[in-house]
């Protein structure tokens, strides 16, 4: 029986202080709070813009007040709103990695081949998720050439000074940031708490047919292992508080239970 899922655009609810997820129920973004600033992670699919103005005039901000956005990777379903937030004036960075995708935006390779998806088209969920990205217009694909690059490991010079954890797999330079200050991990598509073709809860990899490396998807947890973050934020699913290592355990576990 097919789950009802109201892809309505929801309002900003703060996940952990001066931390705001942003989007629907099935696709996240975020905006962090420093110094009066704000820092996007990740940006979202292009239909979100039409109450972003509004939603941010909720948190006593404007579309200037956000100074970079900061994209864990190049996916459509990340970059929606970077057009109108860097016109805006704000700063757009990516891992180098992907910076050929977001460039020149087009299918995934690998495990993450289209050919891949065709046999999963039969759920009804994963029709869901499609229906949610046309509807908020993740078919426009824009070429996005004004990025600047950082890499693994580096503390960028953004509201929130977050570390960059590269864990490749989902892409190429998949990133993860960690907010110290704010105590908050945010993972991006390393992993999530909703499966986008199953729609099954609890934190896992992406689907397989998903990732460009699902085996390297699987061994950028160890990345992660460790980091004492009090909330993880995913770009698909509802934040986890249980602890890094428990959420990648548990990954872990459902990936072997799946091969």
């Amino acid at each position: 029986m097919l789950v009802h899922y109201d892809l309505a655009i929801a309002p900003p609810v703060e996940i952990a202080a001066r931390v705001h997820r942003l989007g629907n129920s099935i696709f996240n973004w975020y905006l962090v709070e420093d110094g009066g600033r704000l820092t996007a992670v990740d940006a979202g699919l292009p239909g979100f813009g039409r109450d972003l103005v509004a939603d941010l005039a909720s948190l006593g901000f404007s579309l200037g007040d956000i100074e970079a956005v900061v994209l864990t990777h190049s996916d459509a379903d990340q970059t929606g709103l970077v057009p109108m937030i860097h016109e805006a004036g704000a700063r757009v960075l990516i891992n180098a990695d992907d910076q050929a995708t977001l460039r020149k935006p087009g299918p995934k390779s690998g495990d993450a081949s289209p050919t891949h998806i065709l046999g999963e088209l039969w759920r009804p969920t994963l029709w869901r998720t499609i229906f949610g990205m046309v509807q908020a217009q993740g078919y426009k694909l824009e070429k996005i050439t004004y990025a600047d690059s950082f890499g693994d490991g580096d503390v960028l010079d953004v509201p929130g000074h977050p570390r960059v954890i590269a864990t490749p797999g989902h892409t190429a330079g998949h990133s993860a940031l960690f907010f110290e200050t704010h105590g908050a991990l945010f993972v991006g598509d390393a992993m999530c708490t909703l499966n986008m073709v199953t729609h099954g809860r609890g934190p896992q990899l992406m689907p397989r047919a998903m990732n460009e490396s699902n085996a390297q998807a699987l061994a950028s947890l160890d990345a992660l292992d460790g980091i004492e973050a009090a909330v993880m934020a995913f770009g698909h699913g509802e934040p986890w508080r249980d602890g890094v290592t428990v959420a990648t355990t548990q990954a872990r576990g459902r990936a072997r239970s799946r091969s």
